[in-house]
């Protein structure tokens, strides 16, 4: 039950903690034959990979005159040559040449952020390196386990990273948004549960006997040609610090199982989301839908992103709307329903991490 409290505590949007993990972009945007320039958590970047694929991640500005490095050369194995008076910088951010002298300022460096390939992304961590653990990255292991098969984008979202989180952690906004095609009913009337530790948020919801909407009625005749009939339908919302979200998803034939865990009669997916700042009131999102059935077939892989693109769109949509609604009416309080539990939670969390941080929370 959603408290006066809470609500008092969840009115402002929240900036964004620094030391933690975020995804900086796909594994296969960053490369040996070019530089990917990226703003991360109001951070500008430089990213590329060494010859061995190491991926590298520098701040996009010369010591010298903080011309962009993003738009320079890649020099060698390893170096990465300013666009404007030819510094050299190696992996670690240290300036090994400049122009018309052969001795180099032992104080020419500029920034090189800890970074990790893991789950088909490039991950990088903007606070304190000495803190970075690689550990501490969540968990996607769907991305790139055998047992799964699918695929996904990135959406340049123009809206402060925390109503995306909001967005994701309550899907009752399927009844209304997506009404053609993953919405229903059932969403709003259905009752869930909300669990919560201090890194993550778990959500769960189960809609038992119902019609299928569109998008699981298509799936389901993926798997299973000419189904038709009643479905049990859940949606398990998982959260971990600071922006990642992993929603296990599915339906199944109506009595056979499910609730107690067998889903053989039905089609399950992970909707992969991890959701990095960019500004204040921008961020990166990058979401894949994995599934766990007909894993051979690259039409069902492609039909699911074209499909979840799709419905995302719609969210985006709103998400812009809703920003800029906020700019327009800067003194206006968020209040929150009982649907909004798991969002404030969330909250909660980064609200903690900024404090761990000191680092003032609220925008």
């Amino acid at each position: 039950m959603v408290t006066e409290s809470m609500v008092s505590t969840t009115a402002k949007l929240f900036n964004h903690p620094l030391n933690a993990w975020y995804v900086v972009a796909w594994d296969h945007e960053v490369t040996h034959r070019g530089i990917l320039a990226r703003r991360i958590c109001n951070t500008p970047m430089a990213l590329y990979r060494t010859a061995d694929g190491t991926p590298v991640a520098l701040a996009d500005a010369c010591w010298h005159r903080l011309a962009p490095l993003s738009q320079g050369t890649l020099v060698g194995d390893d170096q990465l040559q300013c666009p404007y008076h030819g510094l050299r910088y190696n992996p670690a951010g240290r300036c090994t040449h400049m122009p018309a002298q052969r001795t180099v300022n032992p104080s020419a460096a500029v920034p090189s952020y800890p970074v990790v390939d893991r789950y088909r992304y490039v991950w990088v961590w903007p606070g304190d390196p000495d803190l970075a653990d690689p550990a501490l990255i969540p968990d996607m292991h769907q991305m790139d386990s055998p047992e799964w098969a699918g695929d996904g984008e990135t959406i340049h979202a123009k809206c402060n990273y925390q109503l995306v989180l909001d967005n994701l952690m309550d899907l009752t906004h399927e009844e209304f948004v997506h009404s053609s095609s993953i919405g229903q009913d059932e969403l709003s009337e259905a009752g869930f549960d909300t669990t919560h530790d201090e890194n993550s948020v778990t959500v769960t919801r189960w809609m038992r006997d119902i019609d299928p909407p569109p998008f699981w009625l298509k799936n389901m005749n993926d798997k299973f040609p000419g189904f038709s009939g009643k479905v049990d339908r859940w949606q398990i919302i998982r959260y971990e610090a600071p922006g990642t979200i992993c929603i296990d998803v599915g339906v199944a034939e109506a009595g056979t199982g499910a609730p107690e865990g067998d889903r053989s009669r039905g089609v399950n997916g992970f909707v992969m989301n991890t959701i990095t700042p960019e500004t204040d009131e921008t961020c990166h999102y990058f979401w894949a839908f994995m599934r766990n059935y007909r894993l051979e077939s690259q039409t069902i892989t492609t039909q699911l992103r074209n499909g979840v693109h799709g419905v995302f769109g719609e969210d985006e949509v709103m998400l812009q709307a809703q920003q800029e609604a906020i700019r327009a009416n800067p003194k206006h309080e968020f209040y929150s329903l009982n649907i909004d539990l798991g969002g404030m939670w969330v909250r909660r969390i980064l609200e903690r991490m900024m404090a761990a941080e000191g680092r003032q929370a609220a925008v």
